[in-house]
C-alpha cells in the first residue's frame, strides 16, 4: 500500500477539533451503571474449567460474564498452570468480525506469566449472540450501521459495555491481581480498549492500542478504502444522502477520540502508515489527545493493518515490565527478544 495520509511530522501534531455530544458523560455513566445493576441481580461471572483441553501448561477455562443488559457474554480465561499469587492480567478484545475463536489460539500472554481472558464479540462471534432488537430499518453489510438511527440502540453501545464488563468479571476471580489489568486489542479490538481505558478508570492499569478502530470515524469513513469504515460511505451515498450530520451524531458517542480525552491509565499505541483500514490520522488524532501523560506510540513505517505483528507484541511485553506490570520474576528488556523493530520509527511523546 502507499502513502497515502498526512507525513509523519504533521501526524505527531494532529489534534483535530471534533465537537462531542453534551451527554457523552451522562450516557456513558448511565449505560456502564446499568449494566452493573444488571449483573449484580443475576449470577455473576462463570469460570468452569475446560477439562478435556489437550494443553499441558495452561488452565482453561470457558467464560460466562453478564455484559450489556445482563446477557451471557463468552470468552477464554488462560492461566499458566501452576503459577504462584494473583497474576497480572490481560484483557484481550478483538478486531472486526472475529470472535474468541479455539483457545488454543491465544497462548502468548499464558506462556509470558499472564492472566489472559479473550473476550468474544457479541453477533461477530460464534459463542456470543447479540439478542437485541434494532427499532427501524435494518441495513445490511456489517455492524456500523446497526442502530444507525441513535446512539441508544446503537450496536457499539453493547459492545463497549461488554468489555467495561469483561474487566470488572476478571477483576473478581482469584487468581488475578485486580490491580494489574490491562487491556489490549487490535483494530476494532485496540478501539474497545481505549473506550475500556475511560470508562473503567482506576480498574484498568494499563492500555495497549494496536491500529485503533472507531477513531475519528469520520475521517475515518471518508479515506478508509478497506475493512468496516466504508459500510459509513456505502449508506449514505445508497440509502440515506441528506442524513449525513445525524449518522454521524450518533457514531460520536463511540469515538475514540473522546474517549482518549478522559483515559485514566498508561497507554502504548501502534501507527502503521500504510494503513488502508485505519488510517494513520486516525490512530494519531486519538494518540494525540490522550489524556494520561505516560503514553508511548510506535510508528511502523511500512505496515499495513497489521501493524507490527508479532514485534509489537514484544514491545508490549518490554513496556508492561517497564511499568511494574510484568509476572513477578519476568525479566523482559530491550533487545532481550533478538529483534530491534527495523521498520519502526523509534518510540516517543507527541506533543
Amino acid at each position: 500500500m502507499p502513502l497515502t495520509d498526512m507525513p509523519l511530522e504533521q501526524l505527531r501534531e494532529y489534534r483535530p477539533a471534533l465537537p462531542e455530544p453534551e451527554d457523552f458523560d451522562d450516557f456513558w455513566a448511565r449505560t456502564v451503571e446499568g449494566a452493573r445493576e444488571a449483573a449484580s441481580a443475576g449470577a455473576g461471572a462463570e469460570f468452569p474449567l475446560v477439562a478435556d483441553s489437550p494443553l499441558r501448561t495452561v488452565d482453561v477455562h470457558d467464560v460466562r460474564f453478564p455484559g450489556w443488559g445482563g446477557q451471557p457474554v463468552a470468552a477464554w480465561l488462560l492461566l499458566p498452570r501452576g503459577a504462584d499469587g494473583p497474576l497480572p492480567a490481560v484483557v484481550n478484545y478483538i478486531g472486526y468480525s472475529g470472535g474468541r475463536g479455539l483457545h488454543t489460539d491465544h497462548l502468548l500472554w499464558s506462556a509470558a506469566g499472564y492472566a489472559h481472558l479473550v473476550v468474544d464479540s457479541r453477533g461477530q462471534g460464534h459463542a456470543t449472540p447479540d439478542p437485541d432488537p434494532v427499532p427501524g430499518p435494518q441495513y445490511v453489510g456489517g455492524f456500523m450501521t446497526r442502530g444507525i438511527d441513535g446512539p441508544e440502540h446503537h450496536y457499539y453501545r453493547r459492545l463497549i459495555t461488554d468489555a467495561v464488563r469483561a474487566v470488572d468479571a476478571v477483576r473478581d476471580h482469584p487468581a488475578v491481581d485486580p490491580g494489574r489489568v490491562v487491556v489490549t486489542g487490535h483494530s476494532q479490538g485496540g478501539g474497545l480498549a481505549l473506550a475500556v481505558a475511560a470508562l473503567a478508570g482506576t480498574r484498568v492499569a494499563a492500555a495497549l492500542v494496536d491500529v485503533p478502530f472507531l477513531c475519528h470515524i469520520r475521517r475515518g469513513a471518508q479515506l478508509a478504502t478497506a475493512g468496516p469504515y466504508p459500510e459509513i460511505a456505502h449508506y449514505l451515498g445508497v440509502h440515506n444522502r441528506d442524513d449525513t450530520e445525524r449518522v454521524f451524531s450518533t457514531l460520536d458517542y463511540f469515538d475514540g477520540l473522546h474517549f482518549a480525552r478522559r483515559a485514566g491509565s498508561p497507554a502504548l499505541f501502534s501507527v502503521a502508515l500504510m494503513d488502508p483500514v485505519c488510517p494513520p490520522s486516525t490512530g494519531f488524532a486519538a494518540y494525540n489527545h490522550y489524556a494520561h501523560p505516560d503514553k508511548d506510540v510506535v510508528v511502523w513505517q511500512f505496515g499495513d493493518h497489521g501493524g507490527g505483528r508479532g514485534s509489537q507484541t514484544h514491545r508490549q511485553l518490554r513496556w508492561l515490565a517497564s511499568h511494574g506490570l510484568g509476572p513477578d520474576g519476568a525479566d523482559v528488556r530491550d533487545g532481550a527478544d533478538g529483534t530491534d523493530g527495523a521498520d519502526a520509527e523509534p518510540t516517543g511523546k507527541a506533543g
